[in-house]
């Protein structure tokens, strides 16, 4: 209906009800009058121009109120508002209407900006959703699916078209890495709770083709401008390669880089945790590798390592499920039997010991020793078994020591030989010359033992020389000849750590030195090398320069004399050669 229909449907009732009570008012205050009639015509007269008066009204505010309402009221619905821009008013004519067209124009500028902003927020917040790295799951207030984006299709292997609408629990499959059971649904703890809530660990997602990804998630309620809950996302991603990093520095945090055995750590844990009253009886064995570090001094820390794992591959063959194998130091390990009587643990002690005596490792003479106890008694200590174990294990390798390291020198000397064919008859020799100027001395029998012992073993330390220098039949390098000086110094450490070679490690340390100081390796002077050290040197030098070296041919044994007549008091020390020129050579000094 337009504006001036409006106007004239409301003022003209109420220019009629005031005709009508003017009339009325008029007619009751002289109805006694004697000009009665021609009031009534006076009357009518009035409401006839009343009536014109209120009809020229109607027609000034049909043409200047209600056309431009009109027009302004026809503007405003031409204007379409599902576009994202709007057309705009013209703001000609009367002040008033210009004002309010102007004012419609700015709230239309107003909406376009709003509007413009509006969806470039929701086109950034897709692309974002679209690319972020996580899978992204939105579900309404019913928990049935909204919005999947691409990572989330990859993870599940639902596609959105095939998802959409479908309930939560038929695309996020999700169970108990460890129990296999059915995860908790985490949309229903959200909307139970309203909470934000984030997934237990060892949770798995089971894709759509049964493939199982380790995942990490939360979930967060959505909730609108009053605060009430309308659905919740989902926010996960793929936990496989960080688990395995994560399981990574747990396995080195309690494993023995090694042998992949447990480790110390591990072992001081594990220890207070099994060692209750359910697992008895419990048995510990103590195991030290005797003369690992004869081994590393003389084969290399390498071949001591090979070693290390070859008595850690053993335990493991020996040992049974359940049984825990701890190295806890270089060359100790701790088996931790749970529920093992002393039976048991005798038994498997006896089958790692045989094993080890039984074979060898790289032709290396390699023991262990073993000790072991068993707690019965729930209120006796862990820490006390431990420490019974491995007094016995101590006690049992004292016993033996000796008799261990004799054995491992014995293997050290049999490995040289194996390297160097040639030096096992110039060890005999040299051992044979210490003999006969020891008893041109007049030596006692255990002196002359000694002498032949050192004349045998002086070279041992060249057991770390690479072969090929050892054999090689030019004359050496300067760093050739670097290394071989190092032998002494190794020598030294092997017969050191033996009682039965630790006098004679001495006499081998300096059978290098010089009567002048100006030998190696420590650059001992005359009296200050010791005696026996002298007299190998002599009888070393005699039979390298008679039967020569693999990088220098032999000389006749006058020639041999001479050199050390030159060299006595220089080289060597003058009596010793005197004496072995004289009584043991039988020749003219």
């Amino acid at each position: 209906m337009k504006i001036k229909n409006k106007i004239a449907i409301t003022v003209a009732p109420i220019l009629l009800l005031a005709i009508l009570t003017m009339n009325f008012a008029f007619g009751f205050f002289f109805q006694n009058c004697t000009l009665k009639l021609e009031l009534m015509y006076f009357n009518v007269v009035c409401t006839v121009a009343y009536i014109v008066v209120a009809l020229i009204v109607f027609f000034l505010l049909g043409s200047h109120l209600s056309k431009p309402f009109d027009k302004l009221i026809n503007d405003v619905k031409s204007i379409d508002m599902t576009k994202n821009e709007f057309a705009r008013l013209s703001e000609n004519g009367l002040s008033e209407f210009s004002f309010l067209r102007k004012s419609i124009n700015g709230l239309l500028n107003r909406i376009e900006i709003d509007q413009r902003e509006l969806i470039d927020s929701k086109e950034t917040l897709h692309a974002t959703l679209l690319s972020v790295g996580d899978g992204v799951i939105s579900v309404d207030n019913k928990g049935n699916i909204q919005f999947m984006n691409p990572t989330a299709q990859r993870l599940t292997g639902w596609k959105l078209e095939d998802a959409i609408s479908k309930p939560i629990e038929s695309v996020f499959v999700i169970i108990n890495e460890l129990t296999r059971e059915p995860a908790d649904n985490p949309v229903k703890l959200v909307f139970e709770t309203e909470e934000i809530l984030e997934l237990s660990n060892h949770t798995i997602l089971l894709s759509r083709d049964g493939t199982e990804i380790p995942i990490e998630d939360s979930a967060s309620p959505i909730k609108d401008m009053l605060g009430t809950t309308v659905g919740c996302v989902l926010v996960f991603r793929d936990f496989s390669e960080r688990r395995e990093k994560q399981r990574h520095i747990e396995f080195l945090s309690y494993h023995d880089q090694l042998t992949g055995l447990y480790n110390r750590r591990y072992f001081e844990e594990e220890i207070n945790r099994i060692y209750v009253e359910k697992n008895l009886p419990f048995s510990i064995i103590y195991a030290d590798i005797n003369g690992l570090k004869l081994i590393n001094d003389a084969f290399g820390h390498g071949n001591g390592d090979k070693i290390i794992q070859w008595i850690a591959a053993l335990f493991t063959d020996e040992c049974e499920p359940g049984n825990i194998i701890t190295r806890i130091g270089g060359d100790e390990f701790v088996i931790l039997l749970p529920k093992t009587d002393e039976a048991k643990v005798e038994d498997l002690a006896r089958r790692i010991f045989e094993k080890t005596e039984e074979n060898k490792f790289m032709d290396i003479y390699t023991s262990i020793s073993l000790g072991w106890d068993t707690g019965k008694d729930p209120n006796q200590y862990s820490s006390d078994v431990l420490k019974n174990a491995e007094d016995f294990m101590y006690q049992k390798k004292i016993l033996n020591s000796t008799n261990k390291r004799n054995e491992m020198i014995r293997s050290i000397y049999n490995s040289l030989l194996q390297k160097c064919p040639g030096e096992k008859a110039h060890f005999t020799r040299v051992s044979n010359l210490c003999e006969k100027i020891g008893r041109a001395f007049n030596l006692s029998g255990t002196d002359i033992k000694e002498l032949i012992a050192a004349g045998e073993l002086h070279d041992i330390g060249k057991i770390v020389i690479d072969e090929a220098i050892l054999n090689k039949t030019r004359d050496l390098s300067e760093s050739e000849v670097s290394q071989m000086k190092h032998h002494p110094e190794i020598g030294f450490r092997l017969l050191g750590a033996t009682n039965e070679y630790l006098n004679v490690a001495e006499h081998v340390h300096s059978h290098h030195e010089r009567w002048d100081g100006a030998g190696y390796p420590r650059g001992l002077k005359g009296e200050d090398i010791s005696w026996k050290a002298r007299v190998v040197a002599v009888a070393d030098a005699y039979d390298a320069m008679t039967f020569g070296r693999p990088y220098r041919e032999a000389i006749s044994t006058e020639d041999a004399i001479e050199d050390l007549k030159k060299n006595a008091g220089t080289q060597f020390d003058p009596d010793i050669v005197k004496v072995f020129i004289e009584k043991v050579l039988g020749l003219e000094w």
